[in-house]
């Protein structure tokens, strides 16, 4: 694998990724065609030496795994990956058309997540996510993209806002509703999204949709070292890990990456960090295997989980909001982030052993940190903490723009975060007992 391969790649991910929706329909569609079986919580898992599997939640969670290569005499530990599905957003109201002087249409929506306002203003947007259709007694689900330019939300010229440029307070509820219709006729977005699907207006029940922004993935740059895309936060994450699942694993452990949503409003959802979505697919694992529940806690004592969520570079224009002995940077390799109100999971010990294991890999690492006055963004590991209990690190990879519609990472840390992944999933992180690990390869 070589950085233009997995950046292109990349792209793609996020291009068929505009909501959680797609970005668990993807990974699932991308696991399939590498030979994963899909399982139902509801029903019996009969789980075979060297099987691949995953399961979803809610349709916007996803959990894949690859057995053991052999069959197993005792529970087997897990060495899992979480990401989140997620990206700061507007939703729409439903219904959600305003109209205006008979003559515009606009959407009404609401802020999903800490986004950030200003730059999601004169850009082309459209919208996706889930549908519910009725047909005869029954509801189906379906997906929708509308993958055109179809809604913009449009600024209000400097001669009628003179102070605009002296800082504005947004409002959601007047100043971000998309403009997407102008005329006599005026557009809903349900006669919109059966016209996608192909179907009646009448079998539209009800819609989870979000607006996104429509702009593809670029490297730029003089060398173009600099890479920008929708979503980044955290779809970089979420592809790695998937992409790193499909590759070999050590053969003596359960390979695991999860990817949760919810986790910009709090994980706090059937299918979030803080559900028994991740602690319900590993009991259901080690129960299967006819393991008990004491031998699965001894399974889960000798088990890491790496908790992959991007994190923020310096910023050259504004450097005294780093902290200032920690200076990541575009391009600088994985960072591996602490905190010590716990917000990271990382400590001594696993942020040690994850820079041990990219030193073995030649992948380089640098350390994270919050300026000790500006207060950081949390992520999922300490949250997934909360229902399983693991030894955690907390990594992913600088970030300038986060939670913009439009973010900025160094086009070689995507392949370094690619790279610790895989060598991840291909090391056995042995639990000595005494507090000490082991780290021993395929």
């Amino acid at each position: 694998m070589d950085t233009q391969t997995i950046n292109q790649e990349l792209f793609s991910y996020i291009k068929q990724s505009p909501t959680p929706f797609h970005a668990v329909a993807s990974a699932a569609a991308l696991l399939s065609s590498h030979g994963f079986t899909q399982l139902l919580e509801q029903d019996i898992w009969d789980l075979q030496p060297g099987g691949k599997y995953f399961i979803t939640r809610g349709k916007t969670s996803i959990f894949a795994f690859r057995m053991p290569a052999t069959p197993v005499s005792k529970a087997p530990s897990f060495q899992i990956i979480a990401s989140h599905s997620d990206s700061p957003c507007f939703k729409l109201k439903n219904p959600s058309e305003l109209t205006v002087d008979e003559h515009y249409t606009k959407l009404n929506v609401e802020k999903y997540g800490g986004a950030l306002l200003a730059p999601w203003f004169d850009r082309p947007l459209s919208l996706a996510g889930r549908v519910i259709l009725k047909k005869d007694d029954n509801i189906t689900s379906t997906l929708v993209d509308i993958d055109r330019d179809l809604a913009m939300i449009v600024n209000l010229a400097i001669h009628m806002n003179h102070s605009a440029n002296d800082g504005y307070a947004y409002h959601v509820q007047t100043d971000l509703l998309p403009i997407i219709g102008s005329g006599q006729k005026q557009p809903t977005v349900r006669s919109l999204v059966a016209k996608e699907l192909g179907v009646e207006e009448s079998t539209v029940l009800s819609s989870d949709l979000s607006l996104y922004n429509r702009m593809d993935g670029r490297l730029w740059g003089a060398e173009n070292e600099f890479l920008s895309a929708p979503r980044l936060d955290n779809l970089q994450c979420a592809h790695a890990s998937i992409k790193a699942l499909l590759g070999p694993c050590h053969p003596d452990i359960l390979c695991g990456a999860a990817i949760f949503d919810t986790e910009e409003v709090g994980s706090h959802s059937p299918q979030g960090a803080c559900s028994t979505f991740l602690k319900d697919c590993l009991k259901r694992i080690s129960y299967s295997l006819g393991f008990t529940s004491a031998e699965h806690l001894q399974a889960l004592a000798g088990s890491f989980l790496v908790s992959a969520d991007n994190g923020h570079a310096l910023h050259p224009n504004y450097p005294g909001k780093s902290d200032p002995t920690h200076h990541p940077y575009l391009n600088g390799g994985v960072l591996i982030k602490y905190a010590a109100n716990l917000k990271y999971t990382s400590d001594a010990l696993t942020g040690g052993l994850f820079q041990l294991l990219c030193e073995q890999h030649d992948i380089p690492c640098q350390s994270f940190f919050n300026h000790s006055d500006e207060a950081g963004g949390s992520t999922l590991g300490n949250l997934a903490m909360s229902q399983v209990s693991i030894p955690c690190v907390d990594i992913g990879v600088s970030m300038l723009a986060m939670h913009s519609p439009y973010e900025t990472v160094g086009a070689k840390d995507n392949l370094w975060l690619y790279q610790a992944m895989a060598a991840f999933y291909q090391t056995k992180v042995y639990c000595t007992g005494d507090g000490s690990y082991r780290l021993i390869p395929s």
